[in-house]
Order: C-alpha cells, then sequence, then structure tokens
C-alpha cells in the first residue's frame, strides 16, 4: 500500500478575503493542483496524456472541512491519498496542513468518462498500476508525517 502525494503551495494575496484569510473556494483549486501534480507525478503526458487518451474524470462530489484559517503567504502542504479505485470511480482523502497544524481536511469523488462517449468509462489497468503509490491502507490518513515534509 502507499502514500499520501504531497503538493506545496504558498497562499497568494488574490486568495485571501478581507479578513485576510483564505476564501474557502480556494481550496478546491488546491485540491485540483494537488491532483493535477499527483498525476503528471503518475505518468508521462500526466492528466493531459490520460485526456488524449480518450479518458477523463469529473468531480461527482467534494467536501471541506475547515479547521484554522490560512494567510497571505503561507506555506502549505496538500496532502492527496486514494481510498478507494472503484470500477468507474476514485475517491480520495485531502489534507492542508501548515507544519504540523491541520487546515483543512477534504474528500473528493471522481467519476472517469469516455470522451466519446461521454458517460462513465472504467478505470483503465494502465492508470490504476500508475496510481498505485498513492493508495492508502484501509483507514490511513492522508497527513504525512512531520518528518517527510519539506521545509
Amino acid at each position: 500500500m502507499g502514500r499520501p502525494f504531497v503538493h506545496q503551495l504558498r497562499v497568494r494575496y488574490a486568495e485571501c478575503d478581507p479578513q485576510n484569510v483564505v476564501f474557502n473556494a480556494h481550496y478546491l483549486a488546491y485540491f485540483d493542483a494537488a491532483l493535477t501534480e499527483m498525476w503528471r507525478a503518475a505518468f508521462s503526458g500526466g492528466y493531459r496524456g490520460m485526456v488524449e487518451q480518450g479518458l477523463d474524470m469529473v468531480v461527482a462530489e467534494a467536501t471541506c472541512r475547515y479547521r484554522t484559517p490560512a494567510t497571505f503567504d503561507d506555506l502549505l502542504d496538500v496532502a492527496i491519498g486514494i481510498t478507494s479505485l472503484g470500477t468507474t470511480s476514485m475517491h480520495s482523502v485531502l489534507a492542508v496542513t501548515r507544519g504540523d497544524e491541520p487546515v483543512v481536511d477534504g474528500e473528493m469523488r471522481h467519476v472517469f468518462i469516455d470522451l466519446n462517449r461521454r458517460q462513465k468509462a472504467p478505470i483503465p489497468d494502465w492508470l490504476r498500476a500508475a496510481l498505485e503509490p498513492w493508495v492508502l491502507p484501509s483507514g490511513a490518513s492522508p497527513r504525512p508525517p512531520a518528518s517527510s515534509r519539506r521545509a
């Protein structure tokens, strides 16, 4: 079984609201950025390579639990781990942290689609194999141990 994929980003000024905290909707964009980088690490061509093979995925469900605010210039780790690769869907858990401090926890469910038919499609074996490093053991947290985080 795998470990979470971690993408690091810095909060930009434009992502903050008048209270100087990250506006809530930006966390979904952070989730998407981490997912895109995980795809890039998974196989040659990344997300674009998958689409060029006639396969795409759409968000079917997304949740966020806000734990503490992030502010301008904070350095955040966005960790994503896959908890389930079904027949046509993928469930992932996410954790946004600032150092060891939890900022946001999230979950996403994606459904894979055949771009030509615009219908659900089975996850191909090549994609399952490429994502295997980030499939978490049952009940595992997406938060990596503090010692594995980048400084």
